[in-house]
């Protein structure tokens, strides 16, 4: 007894009778002050930030393209002309490889000019036509891709030496507010191209890799032609999700056993199954000494001691899952009561099912903002250019200081060396905002995981709070709110947002941590030796390990402030020590969950991809002319895109039901520290779970029985 009272002492007492306490209390104080005004602070230069951002970034330098001039296409003068036409687009790859092009916002050393639309068919200047009038070539026959101000009365050969006019045109397409060439275009005969065999390899690769234009186009017909279908699709997850946690108060005994019954029978067959494979292999004697250690993992499928081992880990797993059934049947038997009374609790307030939405519209703002200020913050610099030429070792470019800067706006047309030119370089990282770009960035991306982590704890503690509003209602039509769910997230708001963000602080900080070790390793995975591997894959598991244990913590934190309205650190410690007081329920009520919630995900997401499978690939027939599957390029893309949709639909569904559970669990380990089912300190919990304990209520002569 002794040893017990030790125990118990260890984790703390068990919770006293409160005679005034009935469910969430609704006098309480704000908790968490200093952490409320250092968040709300934090917020402030959040929103300061962006203002920044917002006033000295320019987005248009990366949404939309600039000519050779400096000017945006598609705005102010070249609003007309939305498209940007490269001059000579093998000059990206000719010039340097195609990810310094990408860095540099995909600007080539070629002259580049906007334009109404991108030439539809191919074109070359003809050797006779040098000694004509750019008017005659270019001007009448509608080929309107000339740099801006070049007369018409100069000739063409002048034209294409100093580059104001393209000598040939490819049959493109827009993509990204660029001409690209189409994939099946032939590259012309030009001299120097055609002859050069790297330049042609470099050509061929550029136009292959521009397939990735045809495949957008095709991705997105396909989007046209079955977004209502894949909404049909999403519809049917939704409606299978609610009803499976519906029908959990009348199948949950049943699916339970079904359930572990098939882990079981998984088992015995790999069992079963190994033991066969192990009996060949011995009567043939191969065996790991015959074939020695080797890095090819597929032969040590045909020695016997692989599957010996195989064959004892599954025995030994059998055997344990078989002895948690015979000594824990009285603790599974409450984890079904529990989840029965959990779809019992979701079916009385419908509108916590949907309150996934509400979070996902706060995520959503949050992911937008910090995207939006992340693009404006990185657009800040005025862009710089600089002079170049083709070709700087030509005599008559010698008095040409290159890499100078220079105005796009006054291009040297006159200038002797030819092909002269002022190209973009960089954004320019002067001024008080460009220097401290780095610091603002970090800013956002903390300001990021903070608004994440507080807008998901405080979807935890206002569903926790709804749901301990019916658990301890003892008349379930009188005592629940009218409106449960606002009473719950107006109560979080208004005591908690403190206590919210000092838990979300604590997992951000993590979070960023393990951040950063990513970084680190992917840094240094080149130059690392397997010692340093071993340690960083330690570091990093044991971050993740921590990860997990926190927000396990926070979750069980959350339920508590919710219901008794202490600050973080003291429901924190509380909700620890209850469940460490109660550590088998805890884990026999977490894996029978986890494995129910399973099999409801595999249930209706499976349910959705099998059904969005024999649809799409027209396998179902006689449906009628309404409800003919339509003709697709990709019929894998509506099926992944149901798949994904129905599995956001059902974790969302099932993550609410799972915080009904835990709730209702903290919520009876405290029952029964707190009451005892006399009539002064009746028991709140179901009628179910007393009959399992052997309990039951104390009620006077002539009373009716207390409906759960």
């Amino acid at each position: 007894m002794g040893g017990k009272q030790d125990g118990d002492e260890a984790y703390g007492k068990p919770a006293k009778y409160d005679p005034s306490f009935r469910g969430p209390i609704k006098n309480r104080s704000c908790t968490d002050i200093v952490c409320c005004i250092l968040f709300l602070l934090f917020i402030l230069g959040y929103i300061v930030v962006g203002i920044v951002a917002w006033v000295y970034g320019d987005p248009r330098q990366v949404l939309y393209p600039r000519n050779s001039t400096g000017a945006y296409c598609g705005v102010g003068a070249n609003k007309d002309k939305p498209y940007l036409l490269y001059f000579n687009i093998f000059s990206c790859v000719l010039a340097t490889n195609i990810i310094t092009v990408a860095e540099n916002g995909l600007q080539c050393p070629t002259p580049q000019v906007c334009v109404s639309s991108c030439p539809e068919v191919a074109w070359t200047v003809e050797v006779n036509q040098f000694s004509q009038k750019v008017g005659e070539v270019f001007y009448t026959a509608n080929r309107n891709f000339c740099l801006p101000g070049v007369p018409w009365d100069m000739p063409v050969i002048q034209s294409l030496q100093q580059e104001l006019c393209p000598s040939f045109l490819l049959p493109s397409a827009p993509a990204l507010g660029r001409c690209l060439p189409l994939l099946n275009s032939t590259p012309p005969e030009l001299p120097g191209i055609s002859s050069n065999t790297s330049i042609s390899q470099g050509i061929s690769g550029l136009l292959d890799s521009l397939n990735a234009r045809d495949i957008s186009v095709k991705i997105f017909e396909d989007f046209a032609q079955s977004w209502y279908w894949i909404l049909v699709a999403l519809g049917v997850a939704l409606v299978l999700s609610l009803l499976f946690i519906l029908l959990l108060r009348l199948v949950a005994g049943p699916l339970v056993l079904v359930l572990i019954l098939g882990v079981l029978g998984v088992l015995a067959y790999g069992i079963y199954h190994c033991w066969m494979e192990y009996r060949v292999l011995r009567d043939k004697g191969a065996s790991i000494t015959q074939q020695g250690i080797t890095t090819n993992l597929s032969a040590y499928r045909n020695v016997q001691e692989t599957w010996l081992v195989a064959l004892i880990v599954l025995a030994v797993l059998e055997g344990i899952l078989l002895l948690m059934l015979i000594f824990l049947r009285q603790r599974i038997r409450i984890a079904i009561a529990l989840l029965k009374e959990a779809s019992k609790a979701v079916g009385h307030m419908m509108s916590t099912m949907f309150y996934p939405l509400v979070t996902f519209v706060l995520l959503l703002i949050c992911i937008v903002y910090w995207a939006m200020t992340a693009l404006y913050l990185a657009t800040s610099g005025q862009p710089q250019y600089v002079l170049w030429a083709p070709n700087a070792s030509l005599p008559s470019c010698e008095k040409v200081q290159m890499n100078t800067s220079c105005n796009p706006m006054a291009q040297p047309v006159n200038s002797s060396c030819p092909g002269l030119m002022c190209i973009f370089q960089s954004y320019s990282s002067t001024g008080l905002v460009q220097r401290s770009l780095f610091n603002l960035q970090i800013y956002g991306v903390l300001g990021l995981f903070w608004t994440l982590n507080w807008v998901l704890a405080l979807g935890q503690c206002v569903l926790a709070g709804a749901f301990a509003s019916f658990y301890w209602a003892l008349d379930k039509r009188r005592d629940i709110p009218t409106f449960p769910l606002i009473s719950a997230f107006i109560r979080t708001l208004r005591y908690h947002t403190g206590s919210l963000a000092f838990g979300a602080l604590i997992l951000t900080l993590v979070q960023i941590a393990r951040v950063v070790l990513e970084y680190i390793d992917n840094k240094l995975r080149g130059a690392q030796n397997p010692v340093a591997r071993c340690i960083m894959c330690c570091f990093k598991c044991c971050l993740w390990c921590l990860e997990k244990f926190i927000k396990f913590l926070n979750r069980n934190a959350y339920i508590m402030i919710a219901i008794y309205g202490k600050n973080f650190c003291v429901s924190a410690k509380n909700a620890f020590m209850l469940l460490m007081r109660n550590i088998v329920r805890v884990v026999v009520l977490d894996k029978v969950t986890d494995l129910l919630l399973f099999f409801g995900k595999l249930l209706v997401v499976g349910g959705v991809g099998v059904l969005s499978f024999f649809f799409f690939t027209g396998r179902i027939q006689g449906l009628g002319t309404n409800f003919e599957s339509p003709s697709l390029n990709y019929y894998w893309l509506p099926i992944m895109v149901s798949i994904l949709g129905a599995y956001v639909i059902a974790n969302g569904f099932f993550s609410v039901f799972g915080m009904c559970v835990d709730t209702l669990f903290l919520c009876f380990l405290e029952d029964l520290e707190r009451n005892d089912g006399s009539l002064d300190r009746p028991y709140h919990m179901p009628t179910a779970l007393l009959k399992i304990l052997g309990k039951k209520n104390e009620v006077l002569p002539g009373d009716k029985k207390r409906k759960k």
